[in-house]
């Protein structure tokens, strides 16, 4: 057998086939190269996306990673706009109105489990704040909202939603990067990886922490996982600004600038010695964007020209200190926009580090006065924050989702004063380009209890904001780890009743 002389022509080709095959398919070398290849695109004929799709992966330039692309297809939304409220804001005390609650109020009718996700469970309770008929189409929100309740002619709620984990880590990642492990790519980060940016010289995907600090899940809610790093969000707040650009006292405008032409052609030398050179050609342009940055973000931090009405509208002054340090973060919100920045992530809520309920909308106990404390920070700024995009004609071109983990319980905890979670059912809004003005998507069940008429994963909500975003959930992927990764994973379906 190993006297391959004495083989025909046809005998030795099989036989080299075969010992390349055996060795190759033994090689963890082959397997690498492989994926390589596939990951260039050169195998792209025969790659395919769990829905039998060819795959679209933005072409980056390592030397500008943030340089503007094209969308997939045409839509009127070219930002988006993410209000992220950490803690599970209550659907039932806030924008899902169900009658049944005060009908049953104190009452415990049959199919409502014995424990739930803290213990267990008590009575149904109605909710903490009156509901009233809200704008021409008498939609029902609470009174904890009295702001935003003005403006529901102008919302799309969808009532059905319903998610894959009851704890907060996990909830804020599935809603934020569609798994509820970490390390996957946030939707701002899939959006800037399509999209990259209009402004060069802010990043094109800022995080806005609250003033209490990050949220649960921490960076891996704005974060690039395996993306390449560029797009990961930039956080920064407006008292908290971005740390080290500050220019030292000792260096005028001009040195500034002569030093930083200097950097710059030192750069591009260096790159030239070592082109093709991914990794040094992102670090330059990061390097870069950071000098340019210094020069952009005193003055998109710097709110002394925003007039005394705008400051009001927010309720920079007035109110509790947390609400005016939320306001500010919102009319910087509204500036970065202004100035072209793709993806503006604004969070209302941090880690519970102070306490149940205390540091965001996690209400288990008193959910009476967490809300409410909750509610004062929020409610006015947000709305203010819409008015005024709408006002500017901003909403032309700008998507708003206002978004939390999951909802929570129509019946009360065993110490009958807060509300358990909730993932099988909770309410989330959008708003701007490109979304149906006053509409319903969807219900829950009588109690507010589990998704019913229309229900939506999370998959599905996240497909649709690609989607009014211009992109395809199903053809945006980034190779990795021999799958073609995607934010809705293998699932998702555009709910296309909410678009206009």
């Amino acid at each position: 057998m190993n006297n391959a002389e004495h083989l025909l022509p046809q005998g030795r080709h099989l036989l080299d086939r075969r010992s390349f095959l055996k060795t190759a398919g033994l090689s963890t070398s082959s397997l690498a190269l492989l994926s390589m290849l596939q990951g260039d695109g050169l195998l792209a004929e025969t790659v395919r996306t769990a829905g039998g799709k060819e795959p679209i992966r933005p072409k980056i330039d390592p030397n500008d990673p943030y340089a503007a692309r094209q969308p997939h297809f045409t839509m009127p939304a070219k930002q988006v706009l993410v209000i992220y409220c950490p803690g599970a804001v209550s659907h039932v005390d806030t924008f899902d109105y169900k009658p049944a609650l005060e009908k049953f109020h104190g009452k415990k009718p049959p199919g409502i489990p014995d424990v739930t996700f803290e213990g267990p469970t008590g009575n149904i309770a109605k909710p903490f704040w009156k509901f009233r008929p809200r704008g021409e189409t008498g939609k029902m929100v609470s009174d904890l909202l009295p702001n935003l309740a003005k403006q529901t002619d102008e919302l799309c709620f969808v009532h059905s939603l319903h998610t894959e984990s009851s704890a907060h880590p996990q909830g804020e990642n599935f809603m934020n990067t569609g798994f509820t492990m970490e390390g996957f790519p946030s939707f701002g980060a899939w959006t800037t990886y399509a999209l990259g940016t209009e402004n060069e010289n802010l990043p094109a995907f800022v995080a806005i922490n609250d003033p209490r600090g990050l949220a649960r899940s921490g960076k891996n809610n704005f974060g690039n996982g395996f993306l390449p790093a560029a797009f990961q969000g930039t956080d920064f707040s407006a008292t908290s600004p971005p740390k080290n650009l500050g220019r030292p006292e000792q260096l005028t405008g001009k040195d500034d600038a002569t030093t930083r032409d200097i950097i710059q052609r030192l750069n591009a030398h260096h790159l030239e010695q070592y082109p093709g050179d991914a990794d040094l050609a992102g670090r330059i342009a990061s390097y870069e964007l950071a000098g340019r940055m210094q020069m952009s973000i005193p003055d998109v931090m710097n709110l002394a020209g925003e007039s005394a009405a705008t400051l009001a509208s927010y309720g920079v002054e007035g109110g509790s200190e947390l609400r005016g340090s939320y306001a500010q973060n919102c009319i910087l919100a509204r500036r970065l926009l202004e100035r072209g920045v793709r993806v503006v992530q604004l969070f209302n809520g941090s880690d519970p580090s102070g306490g149940n309920g205390i540091t965001n909308w996690d209400s288990h106990q008193n959910i009476l006065k967490t809300h409410a404390m909750q509610a004062e920070i929020m409610d006015q700024p947000t709305a203010a924050l819409l008015a005024d995009l709408r006002e500017r004609g901003m909403l032309d071109h700008t998507l708003v989702v206002w978004a939390t983990e999951f909802g929570r319980m129509p019946f009360l905890q065993a110490n009958g004063t807060g509300r358990d979670h909730n993932p099988d059912a909770f309410t989330c809004f959008l708003t701007g380009a490109g979304v149906k003005r006053a509409t319903s998507y969807g219900t829950s069940d009588e109690f507010g209890f589990k998704a019913a008429e229309n229900p939506a994963s999370v998959y599905d909500f996240n497909a649709t904001l690609l989607h009014l975003m211009g992109l395809d959930h199903e053809r945006l992927t980034f190779y990795h780890n021999g799958l073609e990764r995607r934010l809705t994973n293998v699932h998702g379906h555009v709910l296309r009743d909410l678009i206009a």
